[in-house]
């Protein structure tokens, strides 16, 4: 298999790469609309094939590249099919294995961060990896005071599907904002100051009803565009159009 992690600074959004060596087919986990030059060009030198894009969830911080990089390269789009979006081609569920050559992932059904959030679980002969999107970060969790967003929902998520897989097992978040690049179950079940050490849910719920977070500041457009895989809509802000113009220019 072949594995890279990619990083977009101004969301600190994860983008993760995963091929099969012997089909050269590729896809995408969670994309990100202003790194689309950069993904294509880490696939053509690796010849790959996109096949797939993968997303999370619909995300608030910036828009997928899915949409996009369907129309540059013709692969498909792949979502949770709990809220699946019209344009996208492809419904992801729990206990449905997602194969694409070698390369197969488990979805997981983690919703709290949003209502209809999965991580993606795989199994690479020698080590489970865990594409935890942003329900499990690292020495953190993604917030649940908005889209369907619950802090007991959440709890319940990680606690059933992510810290009852193996300890060993590594967690590639969808965000760092710290400079970190991976985690493992073990360490956040220890280290996590939300919900490490055995936190209860009653105290992991008081510390998420605490943390008093700013409005994010593209969710206004990113939300609604994502619900369209990724298409820029009317109300994205000046200062954020670039990559928009820059994808609607062709």
């Amino acid at each position: 298999m072949i594995f890279q992690q990619l990083f977009e600074t101004d969301s600190s959004t994860y983008t993760y790469l995963l091929a099969c060596q012997e089909t050269g087919q590729a896809m995408l986990i969670d994309p990100v609309l202003d790194t689309v030059n950069r993904d294509l060009e880490v696939l053509q030198q690796l010849d790959l094939k996109l096949m797939y894009t993968l997303d999370t969830h619909h995300h608030a911080d910036h828009l997928t590249g899915a949409r996009v990089l369907r129309e540059r390269t013709g692969c498909k789009v792949a979502y949770p099919q709990v809220e699946k979006p019209e344009c996208a081609d492809i419904g992801v569920s729990e206990g449905q294995t997602f194969k694409m050559g070698s390369v197969a992932l488990e979805p997981l059904f983690t919703p709290g961060h949003t209502a209809h959030h999965h991580a993606y679980l795989l199994d690479n002969g020698t080590q489970k990896m865990v594409f935890s999107g942003d329900a499990l970060l690292i020495e953190a969790c993604g917030r649940t005071d908005f889209q369907g967003g619950d802090a007991a929902t959440l709890y319940h998520s990680i606690h059933e599907k992510l810290f009852s897989l193996p300890n060993e097992t590594l967690v590639y978040p969808g965000h760092d904002y710290e400079g970190r690049f991976i985690t493992s179950i073990s360490q956040e079940k220890a280290r996590n100051p939300r919900l490490g050490g055995g936190k209860t849910l009653d105290e992991f719920v008081t510390i998420m009803n605490g943390l008093d977070l700013p409005y994010p500041r593209k969710i206004d457009f990113a939300v609604p565009g994502n619900e369209i895989c990724g298409k820029c809509p009317p109300n994205v802000p000046e200062e954020y159009k670039g990559p928009c113009d820059l994808h609607e220019q062709g």
